[in-house]
């Protein structure tokens, strides 16, 4: 990695750290803005390291304020999830992935603009476990492509009106648990490399630093306008994603 990898990563981790803190959600680009540079399925081994670190820190801070139903419910369709994911990653070429990633990114970033031009509130309710467990297969999917499974979390959870700590420490909990399942699937995809793992604790200290500042700004920034700058940012890495995946695929040809 040269220096630009390295402070584009630096950048991806800081974003990591604010979402696990408790700005849920905008890790969403961290992924898709590290490919631009490094390629996706490397970007998503290098990050994963670091997202292990950042759940061992979010998991002890929000220890207490979690829903043990919804993760029962969702964790059997997040484990389908990644199976699947792994099967695309695994016997595909990278630039399918990349423009995977691109598509996921940008459904997510389109799907984020829209909701937050809307003016009405999620109806409170209590979505079936059915859906729980489709919510957990994409989540999975998508998580373990780009680390990116929280709106289909969101789409199970926000309806159930959780107060914003119980919220955020379920987001947590479930995450933190899906990225263990996530653990031998990057292993057989040969992504838990030294290389890897000598970044995750170069970048450790930011990572953990992040985290903690994302619990402690998270009560005082305006959540809707920092969530829709970062929205804005993930729409055009996400087209640019897809626009070097068409490029990468066709060169091929």
């Amino acid at each position: 990695m040269d220096w630009l990898s390295y402070t584009v990563a630096g950048v991806a981790v800081v974003i990591l750290g604010l979402s696990k803190g408790g700005f849920a959600g905008v890790g969403m680009i961290s992924t898709p803005l590290l490919a631009l540079v490094i390629g996706p399925v490397n970007a998503a081994g290098f990050i994963f390291p670091i997202l292990l670190i950042q759940d061992a820190v979010a998991v002890w801070m929000y220890k207490r304020d979690w829903r043990r139903k919804i993760i029962l419910v969702m964790a059997p369709g997040a484990a389908l999830g990644v199976v699947a994911a792994y099967q695309l990653a695994s016997t595909v070429p990278e630039w399918i992935v990349e423009i995977s990633l691109g598509v996921i990114s940008l459904v997510f970033g389109c799907r984020q603009l829209i909701l937050s031009l809307r003016t009405h509130q999620v109806e409170p309710g209590s979505p079936s476990a059915a859906l729980g467990l489709l919510s957990g297969v994409a989540s999975g999917f998508t998580s373990m492509i780009a680390h990116a499974g929280t709106p289909p979390f969101q789409l199970y959870v926000l309806p159930q009106k959780l107060v914003r700590d119980t919220y955020i420490g379920t987001s947590v909990i479930f995450f933190a648990l899906l990225n263990c399942m996530k653990i031998p699937a990057f292993a057989m995809l040969g992504q838990l490399n030294r290389e890897h793992l000598v970044s995750a604790l170069i970048f450790a200290p930011i990572a953990i630093a992040s985290s903690w500042l994302g619990v402690h700004l998270v009560r005082k920034v305006d959540l809707v306008r920092f969530n829709l700058i970062i929205t804005i940012i993930l729409v055009g890495v996400s087209i640019t994603l897809i626009a070097q995946g068409i490029h990468g695929g066709g060169s091929l040809g």
